[in-house]
């Protein structure tokens, strides 16, 4: 919770402390149970600003708390909880004695006084974000700012959204057992989850979290299958119109290499499952096709996403990422941002999870945003309903703008936020994330409009040498603090972190950090990212130096 306190307000303030603190620790405490410090804390601490001290008996805790005024001076510091009284006691050296008396409300207020002494109040949300990478990083932090947002919970989480504040990371919690994440939100009041990676979606995470009335913010496992097998999205493509590239399906290898023999090259080769973004081949020789149908089909690199192939024409344009949020009926658009999947300058070399993004992107303009909501969404959102298998989430288009005819075809979905666009698009968004993701999750997103910051945002991704080949793990990187300095908007977004034994940070992960900056226009953003990442000290890592360049030519060319 916070309290903003204008010069004139008083000090004796009523405020409401959920039943998260009253029904999960009081209770515990009362059968005289214990309980870890931290943990207890943890809900209550993220909001404050809070660190619990030691008890001075068995139910008697501690804690810093900090009370703003308008103007962010005059900090009020110190007081504690007596769980048996359940009063909190807020002081500070000239002051003593102001009461504030909590009540068994189950909604989170957060109290706001004005100068003229009238209060408001805000329904606030606790939200748990399941996932630990430079998406789910950026969905806390967006969260963590949400003035409708009580406490953010990340699991498993990462080094950098732990040691940020952005969210409390549950280390410990199996995001893959439904039931271990059914009780966690139960025991601290979760109002809300995102789920931010494919695979829980795709193993029916969001299923048995709304079976159980938890508002998800993610599809369900049947309409997960937009990402999770790519022949169901073709075929849905087929059945409702939708523009894409032709194709054909293959679980024979002799058949599949007819087929590319047939059709000659350039030709894409894709796993039909989820392969972490790297199961897509573009094949400018049918050399290239044919041993990728070996890879897939005869040697199974890709395990059983790999099993079945789809085999599609080669489209020449111009890619580009289109977002948008659908709550099973209604669609809204995000704001449009182009990635780098190629791993070199120049969009050479194999395909990665992503090199860097930016927002927002020119080749998307207003007339073919609407097109794509037309002819792409809208028919995918109605096709889904009618399938029996209505998508609620975020539907991530990955699109190609052709050349020959200007107009976008549908590549592929993701049923989830892109990584790396999800933090260009995050750091821009003015609107109150978790009321817009609640809207979605009760079939409201029609009275949702949403707001964002004028200006551009760019991504910079530093990886691990070697990526997206096999890699080292345990690299120090230093400086990364000093990097976020260079400039009030530069924030520096953890995908595949952690802390070693002597408290370095280390890398994990092949994507590891996500240097991110917004700028007036495209190029200052730029400017500001590369600064920030020239900061990093990190001989482990490597990253591109022409993030943006279809649409900062001249950029290019000075690098």
């Amino acid at each position: 919770m916070e309290v903003v306190l204008t010069p004139k307000s008083n000090l004796n303030l009523c405020l409401c402390l959920s039943r998260l603190v009253f029904n999960s620790l009081v209770a515990d405490l009362q059968k005289g149970k214990r309980i870890n410090k931290q943990q207890s804390m943890a809900c209550v601490s993220h909001r404050f600003g809070a660190t619990p001290l030691n008890d001075q008996r068995s139910n008697h805790y501690q804690f810093s708390a900090r009370i703003f005024t308008s103007n962010r001076n005059n900090c009020f510091q110190g007081g504690n909880i007596d769980w048996n009284c359940l009063n909190i006691q807020l002081h500070s050296n000239a002051r003593r004695g102001s009461l504030i008396k909590p009540c068994s409300s189950a909604t989170v207020f957060n109290c706001i006084s004005s100068a003229n002494g009238a209060s408001t109040e805000v329904e606030r949300v606790v939200v748990l974000v399941i996932g630990g990478g430079g998406r789910e990083h950026a969905l806390c932090n967006a969260l963590k700012k949400s003035p409708s947002c009580d406490a953010v919970f990340c699991a498993p989480g990462n080094a950098g959204i732990s040691s940020s504040g952005d969210a409390t990371c549950i280390t410990d919690l199996d995001i893959l057992d439904s039931s271990s994440v059914i009780s966690f939100c139960r025991d601290w009041r979760v109002g809300l989850v995102v789920v931010g990676p494919e695979a829980p979606l795709v193993a029916g995470l969001a299923n048995d979290l709304v079976k159980v009335g938890i508002p998800t913010f993610g599809p369900s496992s049947e309409a997960a299958a937009l990402e999770g097998s790519k022949n169901f999205m073709k075929s849905l493509c087929d059945k409702y119109d939708i523009p894409t590239a032709k194709y054909q399906t293959f679980s024979d290898p002799v058949l599949a290499k007819d087929y590319i023999r047939d059709q000659g090259a350039p030709i894409v080769v894709k796993a039909d499952g989820l392969a972490a973004g790297k199961g897509v081949i573009v094949a400018m020789t049918q050399e290239e096709a044919l041993e990728a149908v070996d890879s897939m089909l005869v040697k199974g690199d890709f395990g059983s996403a790999g099993c079945r192939v789809i085999i599609e024409e080669y489209l020449e344009g111009e890619e580009a990422s289109f977002f948008a949020l659908v709550d099973g009926e209604n669609a809204i658009p995000l704001e449009s941002a182009q990635d780098h999947k190629r791993v070199g300058d120049g969009d050479t070399g194999p395909n990665t999870g992503g090199m860097g993004a930016y927002s927002p992107a020119p080749v998307l303009t207003k007339e073919l945003q609407s097109i794509v909501m037309e002819t792409i969404i809208l028919p995918t959102v109605t096709g889904m309903a009618k399938e029996g298998c209505k998508f609620v989430g975020v539907l991530y288009a990955g699109l190609m703008i052709e050349k020959r005819t200007g107009l976008p075809k549908l590549i592929e979905y993701n049923v989830r936020f892109g990584d790396p666009e999800c933090q260009v698009l995050m750091v821009r968004l003015k609107s109150d994330l978790a009321q817009v993701l609640l809207a979605a999750c009760k079939g409201d997103l029609g009275r949702v409009s949403l707001d964002w910051c004028t200006g551009s945002a760019m991504v910079v991704v530093m990886a691990s040498n070697g990526y997206p080949g096999s890699y080292e793990k345990g690299s120090v990187i230093q400086n990364v603090e000093e990097a976020e300095q260079v400039a009030p908007s530069v924030k520096i977004f953890h995908a595949g972190t952690a802390t070693n034994t002597d408290g370095h940070l280390i890398a994990t992960g092949g994507r590891v950090l996500g240097v991110t900056a917004i700028g007036k226009d495209l190029e200052e953003a730029r400017d500001k990212a590369y600064q920030a990442v020239a900061q990093i000290n990190w001989p482990g890592g490597f990253y591109r130096r022409d993030i943006g360049w279809r649409a900062l030519p001249q950029k290019q060319l000075s690098t």
